[in-house]
């Protein structure tokens, strides 16, 4: 399968001070998984991550993605945004089950699809977006034990994989110019980007 859309593990690892732990952020586009004793961060506007974990073994990881734009057959199950969407969460369970985690053992924690996007209101974009990561979890059969989607904030998630710990953030008093900025930059290359080669679903 061709990765025409740029998912990429997070190269940004750092040592948090405040949680004391090993820490990987992880912007627009990108996911890590880990079966180490650390914590995954990510800002997300109108973007969702999706927080899957094995939970005996602890393995977990998250992503972060917004589907494309401007899709002309958003209804149809092989339009550009299900297809990409669907890539984007395969990348994350292909990656936990490299690192030995037992899809019969997943559970999932959602969040984001905030109305951050001024000017974007109509689309809908952060509706599209916790709408389709439910609906797949629940066609993989992966139970979403939490979520926390929509409203008109951006938040700051903390994942703690070998826990299942998730702190969530509002971010209400702060200017969110910077967040705003990240996902039309990511958008755009969405927008712009195709869907190359055949997308493997889990069943």
């Amino acid at each position: 399968m061709a990765e025409s859309f740029e998912e990429v593990l997070s190269p940004n690892i750092y040592y948090d001070r405040h949680f004391r732990i090993e820490a990987a952020k992880i912007l627009p586009g990108e996911y890590y998984v880990s079966s180490r004793d650390m914590m995954i961060v990510t800002v997300l506007g109108s973007c969702v991550s999706a927080c899957i974990r094995d939970r005996e073994s602890g393995i977990g990881g998250m992503n972060h993605f917004m589907l494309p734009h401007s899709d002309k057959n958003a209804s149809s199950p092989l339009s550009t945004s299900a297809r990409y969407g669907s890539y984007a969460m395969e990348v994350l369970i292909n990656h936990l089950l490299k690192l030995g985690a037992k899809k019969k053992n997943f559970e999932a924690k959602v969040f984001g699809g905030g109305n951050v996007l001024r000017g974007f209101t109509v689309t809908n974009v952060g509706e599209r977006n916790a709408s389709f990561v439910l609906d797949y979890l629940k066609k993989e059969n992966i139970p979403v034990v939490a979520k926390d989607l929509l409203d008109i904030y951006p938040r700051k998630v903390y994942f703690f994989p070998g826990t299942g710990k998730v702190l969530v953030k509002k971010l209400k008093g702060v200017h969110n110019d910077t967040i705003v900025e990240r996902e039309r930059q990511y958008e755009t290359r969405l927008d712009y980007g195709k869907v190359e080669g055949e997308v493997e679903l889990f069943t």
